[in-house]
């Protein structure tokens, strides 16, 4: 290597500057989004990026800065115009020109920024969400549920410290009608980068224990007004839309509505304005049933004063019908009176011809079958005759008796025994030899 060439690092980096600042003169605008923000010393110090359209990885990555005395310029102004901060992920149009120190290397040096562009990247960012939501069926879903009659229990999503969960608080706490409220925070970060993960994550929280909430309030009073970036999520709009109870919004000023608003029950401009909504809805109640209880009385007392008259009217005309009824009555208790005593004699009469008819059959009967029993017993009293002993007697014969029965054959006795001989005049007493 030729001794000429040779260059300190600083003298090579000095032609490099040169090098820039003639053939690069800017500035340039340049589209890109926003990775990684921070200010430090009144300085801004941003890291850019560019994504691919399909695969939404980065393609290209730079630096920029802008001093502070353009940036003490720039901020209010892009604030003014687009509503909010600088935030990450934000897509921005910036002049830029390059630079290149010989001690710090190169960086695009930020001299304007258009916030026009951002509005209409934020606005179609917002357009796509709100297309999503519409398209999964669950834009209009929160607003479809019915608020509680009686909403005295609510879940809270705030920060702790924030003075608009003080002023909610204390509005409800102290209403002029003296109805109880019961209020939970679930503290949540509520601007910058962390709004989307901490209202979720309460969300979640109030979930587990849902069924002693009536709603959810989520307030932001107190915050900047031109930080509601955080508010503008697909992920946060999907959890609001889906959660089961109400949700109530009160994280902006009427000038400004996020996507959260869009789909929330009920949108409400500051916290304030949120607990005078809960308070008027209890006392709307409150009056409905104070109407309704007067209306009932009413209409109780009329319906009384109708019963009344309707038992005058009754207590005359009962009487004159009463008489009439029981003429009707009469007439039909002898109509039936006279049918039952016809009817009990005619059938008196039936059943006397029919005893009468059985009466004589009974007797023909009973004669015939006396007759015959008579002539039967004849017979049997001549049977009866014919085989009387004593007839026997009479005809010659005897009967010998042994004990009192009669000895048919020879040797039914032995010697000695005392047997009777009966004749047809007396009895001879004997003794087998």
């Amino acid at each position: 290597m030729a001794q000429e060439t040779k260059l300190t690092l600083s003298e090579l980096n000095g032609l490099v500057r040169e090098l820039v600042e003639t053939q690069m003169p800017g500035p340039y605008w340049v589209e890109a989004e926003i990775a990684e923000l921070h200010e430090s010393g009144g300085h801004c110090y941003l890291d850019l990026i560019e994504k691919d359209d399909k695969t939404n990885t980065p393609i290209a990555r730079a630096s920029a800065k802008c001093w502070r005395s353009r940036w003490m310029i720039l901020k209010p102004h892009f604030i003014h115009v687009a509503g909010k901060l600088l935030t990450k992920g934000m897509k921005v149009l910036l002049a830029v020109s390059p630079q290149f120190h010989e001690n710090y290397g190169f960086s695009w040096i930020i001299s304007d920024i258009d916030p026009t562009f951002t509005i209409g990247d934020m606005e179609l960012k917002r357009k796509r969400i709100i297309a999503q939501l519409k398209e999964e069926g669950v834009f209009e879903a929160n607003k479809e549920l019915t608020m509680p009659m009686f909403p005295q229990r609510i879940a809270v999503i705030s920060s702790a410290t924030a003075a608009g969960y003080g002023d909610f608080s204390r509005h409800l706490s102290e209403n002029e009608y003296g109805y109880a409220f019961h209020t939970t925070l679930f503290s949540s970060v509520m601007q910058g980068e962390g709004v989307e993960a901490g209202v979720i994550s309460a969300l979640n929280r109030i979930f587990t224990q849902i069924d002693q909430f009536d709603c959810v309030v989520i307030t932001r009073g107190g915050g900047a007004t031109s930080d509601l970036s955080g508010f503008d999520t697909l992920d946060l709009a999907r959890n609001v839309a889906n959660f089961p109870l109400p949700v109530l919004t009160a994280i902006g000023h009427d000038r400004d509505e996020s996507i959260l608003d869009m789909i929330s029950n009920v949108r409400l401009k500051t916290p304030t304005a949120a607990a005078a909504f809960l308070i008027d809805r209890l006392h709307m109640v409150d009056e409905t049933l104070d109407n309704l209880r007067n209306r009932l009385v009413r209409v109780t007392e009329h319906r009384l004063q109708q019963e009344k008259q309707n038992l005058h009217h009754l207590s005359t005309y009962i009487p004159r019908l009463f008489a009439i009824v029981k003429t009707q009555h009469d007439a039909k208790l002898n109509n039936y009176m006279n049918r039952c005593l016809s009817a009990a004699m005619s059938t008196k009469d039936r059943h006397n011809m029919t005893i009468s008819n059985i009466d004589s059959r009974i007797k023909i009967a009973a004669n015939h079958l006396l007759t015959i029993h008579q002539n039967h017993l004849e017979i049997l009293q001549r049977q009866l005759n014919a085989l009387d002993p004593q007839r026997v007697l009479e005809r010659g014969y005897s009967i010998t008796t042994y004990n009192g029965k009669a000895i048919q054959k020879s040797n039914s006795v032995k010697k000695g025994d005392v047997i009777q001989t009966r004749l047809v005049d007396g009895v001879i007493v004997s003794i087998v030899d």
